[in-house]
């Protein structure tokens, strides 16, 4: 499967960005799709993930500032970064799980990845 992250780009502190993930057809009616990021000298981690009935998780770092909208373009993940701090400079990357539940936020268990979008937030 081929994911394709779209939609990054610079903010100021207290901004927000869209991303957005186009996943072929198959991938993603039946993955678990997610949300990751990597910000320079750290490990990837977690961010949010959206399983196939609809639940999404959140890691509590961004939880109450990042969602992922319900009105999402056919085969299309997005997510809305709000609120954004210059610790969420990150490259994000989208991830599919071929699970119909996420089974969490680890990085591990995401056998397929974009090239990721960089997302720079200044103060």
């Amino acid at each position: 499967a081929q994911l394709m992250e779209s939609g990054g780009g610079s903010a100021q502190t207290g901004g927000s960005l869209r991303l957005s993930c186009v996943a072929p057809p198959f991938a993603y009616a039946t993955n678990c799709m997610g949300w990751f990021r990597q910000a320079p000298g750290k490990k990837r981690e977690g961010v949010a993930t959206l399983d196939r009935s609809g639940i999404a998780i959140y890691a509590d770092s961004v939880k109450g500032r990042f969602t992922i909208p319900k009105d999402n373009a056919k085969n299309t993940l997005s997510l809305e970064l709000g609120s954004l701090k210059p610790e969420d400079t990150a490259i994000y990357y989208c991830a599919a799980e071929p699970t119909w539940l996420c089974s969490s936020l680890n990085v591990r268990d995401f056998p397929i990845w974009g090239q990721g979008t960089q997302v720079t937030v200044s103060s």
